[in-house]
């Protein structure tokens, strides 16, 4: 694998974990009572970003690391796996 396919599939595993993320600890506006004028009650009071980028780094890094092992290296997933539960037959 070369290393652009291997930042590639890295960058997409982080974009899904992000969205896993981002609602760890989210309290809104209308939860905390303090609505800001002009603003959506749903809105959250302290996003804490930061740290949510950091956790999504973390968790995809593991999550890269697992794929990678299983199947990269040790092969135990492969295309005609992914074909069967499918429903298609393999060639």
């Amino acid at each position: 694998m070369s290393i652009a396919t291997a930042i590639a599939i890295y960058f997409i595993i982080w974009w899904v974990v992000l969205f896993a993320v981002l609602p760890w600890g989210v309290r809104s506006q209308h939860e905390s009572g303090a609505v800001a004028p002009g603003t959506d009650p749903g809105a959250p009071t302290i996003p804490r970003l930061r740290a949510k980028l950091v956790w999504t780094t973390v968790v995809a890094a593991l999550v890269f690391a697992v794929w990678y092992v299983v199947v990269y290296v040790y092969r135990l997933v492969t295309v005609d796996d992914l074909a069967a539960m499918l429903g298609m037959r393999p060639r």
